[in-house]
């Protein structure tokens, strides 16, 4: 990501909206000709310094802790998942430009929350899902009052992100309901789909 940023420097500025959209953000009416690979290009991409740096921070604070109970494949793949989801949800619902890690970082506090309903007894778990619970509820807040984000984006990667952790499994920690697996793999694959086509229908 930070490569990418600094690309954009060199190429323009990373808030100048030809670079963004020559370097794969999320353009709509783009991606309805086909050029689907802008719902993934954009969890590398930022808009502005202030941008990249408030999401490296809480990347890495939250990227820790989740890596740590997943391992590190797993947590790839709910890390990109769960971008994906989010830009499918901003395609489907929000007509704006967009991109940013912010997707993601929110799949990765929809893992936070699986792991709070699935291991409710443990006292750690129970406290950090807690703590990540009130702070989805104030970003949310501070979406809804702030003109230029994408909720859409952030809500559908919230949602991936929890669905993406049920799928994967949490070895480290304990065993997940396959029930429970299956359904949201089920969810998660028809919901992106229909909104994947409901975006292309728009």
């Amino acid at each position: 990501m930070v490569i990418v940023y600094g690309a954009m420097t060199l190429a323009g500025g990373s808030t100048n909206i030809n670079v963004l959209i020559t370097f794969g953000a999320k353009v709509n009416a783009l991606v309805q000709q086909g050029e689907w690979w802008r719902l993934v290009t954009p969890i590398f991409l930022h808009i502005g310094f202030t941008h990249i740096l408030m999401n490296m921070i809480t990347l890495y604070f939250v990227g820790m802790q989740i890596e740590a109970a997943f391992g590190h494949t797993r947590f790839l793949i709910m890390f990109l998942v769960a971008g994906i989801g989010g830009n499918v949800a901003s395609f489907c619902f929000s007509d704006s430009l967009s991109a940013g890690a912010s997707t993601a970082i929110f799949g990765l506090f929809g893992a936070f929350l699986m792991l709070g309903e699935s291991f409710w007894q443990n006292p750690v778990i129970r406290q950090l899902a807690r703590t990540f619970l009130a702070f989805v509820v104030m970003n949310i807040a501070f979406d809804v009052f702030t003109p230029g984000i994408d909720m859409a984006g952030h809500l559908g990667g919230l949602v991936a992100g929890f669905l993406i952790a049920y799928t994967v499994g949490v070895p480290r920690i304990g065993k997940v309901s396959m029930v429970k697996r299956v359904i949201a793999t089920v969810v998660l694959v028809g919901g992106l789909i229909f909104l994947y086509l409901q975006g292309m229908a728009a």
